[in-house]
């Protein structure tokens, strides 16, 4: 490949860094950037790519949140208070509390238990639907649509939430039905153009999180999954890659990671101070400029 080819490897990996965590949708721009950078590559391998790129942005998540998503701790850290109210009768019962007590972080593995149970409506009803999707919905005019809908949404959502005061405002104040709630949110994001970020951001506000702790349900949400997409993609496309192919996955990747580390700290900086309705406008007025795009394009070509 040359030098130009590298360059828009380089420009997809910064606008999914971008857009992956911008509540923009990074499969809708990924999709549009797709009509104007094309990288000659075939269409099954740009297929996987558009997904498994996320995988470096995962990583940004796992990065700068680890604290708070690792759940083990050496028995040297161990609390001096036991996690169990009271040991169990039970000597083997006793000795698993014991142990939990001596490794685990409880409140971190009750955090990851409500991300699973935030997963399963995506999974249940986005596994058997993906093939169907894909041939029906990943078109410029499903993405114009749902880029100007989420928008409006968001603008609509932000000046009801004016009168609201959050009733979430921590992590742990997440309920397993909270989490379940934001789950079927996700569910919307399999439409492309709207944004999983973008819809659950908005459920869990709908719910009363606070709009730091909707992103940052949001971000770890992301990850079982966005490591369950690729893998999907991963295992149609098969194993096997040319040189070119493995250089230009890892590479989209490594930009993906550094450009969400800044796209996620420039988000949570923003949101402390400011809505969500810039997003907003920012959808509507591209989504608009989509349909008379490709509206053109097509009366054109007929």
């Amino acid at each position: 490949m040359n030098l130009i080819e590298w360059l828009k490897v380089i420009l997809l990996g910064i606008v999914e860094g971008i857009t992956e965590w911008l509540p923009i949708s990074s499969t809708g721009h990924l999709i549009l950037v797709n009509e104007f950078v094309k990288l000659k590559q075939s269409d099954a391998f740009m297929e996987m790519f558009n997904v498994v790129i996320q995988l470096g942005a995962i990583l940004a998540v796992v990065v700068l949140y680890f604290p708070k998503l690792w759940p083990f701790h050496t028995k040297k850290n161990a609390p001096a208070k036991p996690i169990f109210a009271s040991p169990s009768d039970n000597k083997g019962l006793a000795w698993c509390q014991n142990f939990m007590t001596n490794y685990f972080h409880m409140d971190k593995i009750v955090l990851w238990l409500k991300i699973v149970v935030a997963c399963l409506p995506a999974m249940v009803i986005g596994l058997p639907l993906d093939d169907w999707m894909e041939e029906h919905l990943h078109n410029y005019f499903v993405v114009a649509l749902m880029l100007i809908i989420y928008g409006v949404l968001f603008i609509v959502i932000e000046n009801y939430n004016k009168t609201r005061k959050p009733t979430i405002r921590r992590l742990k104040d997440i309920t397993f039905q909270d989490a379940l709630l934001i789950g079927i949110f996700q569910v919307l994001s399999l439409i492309p153009g709207t944004s999983r970020s973008g819809a659950t951001i908005i459920g869990g506000i709908l719910i009363g999180t606070t709009r730091e702790i909707a992103a940052e349900f949001t971000f770890f949400l992301a990850i079982p999954v966005m490591f369950g997409a690729s893998f999907i993609k991963l295992l149609k496309f098969g194993l096997s890659f040319t040189a070119i192919e493995a250089s230009v996955l890892i590479l989209g990747m490594v930009v993906a990671f550094v450009v969400s580390i800044l796209a996620i700290k420039f988000l949570m900086g923003y949101i402390k101070k400011h809505d969500f309705k810039v997003f907003g406008w920012y959808r509507i007025a591209l989504g608009i400029l989509v349909l008379l795009y490709f509206g053109i394009k097509s009366f054109i070509a007929a």
